[in-house]
């Protein structure tokens, strides 16, 4: 009789032994993230919490691929063939009102980044003074798609500027070279690149400050996702949100984590004041004190209006703010 205590107690820490070795076996979730554009500063943190093991912590496998431009990336995503993208919300609320099959489950940036930006020298400063300039510009990403709201908002039509065309590093040598006075680009990213490849000072004119204050970059995926596999989202999103947090934490730390992966991706010193200003961007008095990623609705709201009234959304599609983002896989708000 003594013997079947001592045989159950055995078999329980049998069972007890074996469970972490049982969930180990588990295969890790394949998760490609694709970027909106080759790397700089604002995808830090993305890196951070993979060299962390957030992801990895999630039961993540995390892939991280640069992108092309917000709406190649929406695209990417819509077809399945990335499972996430970090892109623009804007653009992906465009796309998504066509018909795309695209939600975003969370928004990183919430003030906007996009600027138009030249050499001080040529005295630049408010959006009158665009009017008659060349300006460069990459056809198909985020800037370009609210190039024509942020030009209709200060009652500039598009035939008072002339527009060149190129990539990234184009659009810098074109404004270098002269062969353009102002180029489409991010605060934290291109107007930093040109002032450190230059010696130069340089003037944004930043979307936000000339009446184009609208949510920007964040985390979409297509929407199937969000009803075939949930969980996945939110441990997906958990880690994230623990990377952001870490960033804002450590900026130095994240391009740290970055150029690990990527010893190309900058100047170690740039990126770092890319990354302090991005964290900048991350919250509105609507949500400061909040987890990263938890945006404020109503803002959503006036990013559709914005479209509506200048970015060529039509009105019957414009549906409600919950048509296109969504809180519901975030970290709980504090």
């Amino acid at each position: 009789m003594k013997l079947l205590p001592a045989l159950l107690a055995g078999a329980v820490g049998a069972l007890v032994a074996l469970s972490p070795a049982q969930a180990q076996t588990k295969p890790a979730d394949k998760v490609t993230l694709m970027l909106n554009w080759y790397l700089y500063s604002e995808h830090a943190p993305f890196f951070l919490g993979k060299e962390l093991g957030y992801y990895k912590d999630e039961g993540i496998e995390l892939e991280i691929q640069e992108g092309r431009g917000s709406a190649v990336t929406a695209q990417a995503v819509a077809a399945k063939s990335a499972t996430f993208g970090y892109i623009d919300v804007t653009t992906m609320i465009k796309a998504a009102a066509k018909g795309a099959p695209l939600k975003s489950t969370g928004v990183l940036f919430q003030v906007s980044p996009m600027s138009v930006m030249g050499f001080s020298e040529k005295n630049i400063k408010t959006p009158k003074d665009i009017v008659g300039k060349t300006v460069a510009v990459t056809p198909g990403d985020s800037m370009s798609q609210m190039w024509p709201v942020f030009l209709k908002a200060n009652n500039i039509s598009a035939d008072q500027v002339k527009i060149v065309s190129g990539d990234a590093q184009t659009k810098l040598n074109a404004v270098m070279n002269g062969q353009a006075d102002l180029l489409l680009g991010y605060v934290m990213d291109q107007a930093i690149k040109l002032q450190d490849a230059t010696g130069k000072p340089v003037t944004p004119i930043r979307f936000a400050d000339s009446g184009v204050n609208q949510i920007s970059s964040g985390i979409i995926t297509n929407k199937n996702l969000l009803t075939e596999n949930p969980d996945l989202v939110k441990r997906f999103m958990r880690a994230s949100t623990r990377a952001a947090e870490a960033a804002e934490k450590d900026p130095a730390a994240a391009v740290d984590a970055m150029l690990k992966a990527n010893p190309k991706a900058g100047v170690r010193d740039t990126l770092i004041v890319g990354m302090k200003q991005s964290v900048a961007l991350y919250h509105t008095p609507e949500t400061r004190g909040q987890p990263p990623f938890r945006v404020d609705m109503k803002n959503v709201d006036k990013s559709l209006d914005l479209l509506v009234q200048y970015g060529g959304m039509d009105a019957s599609t414009r549906g409600k703010p919950e048509d296109y983002v969504t809180l519901d896989f975030l970290p709980a708000a504090k």
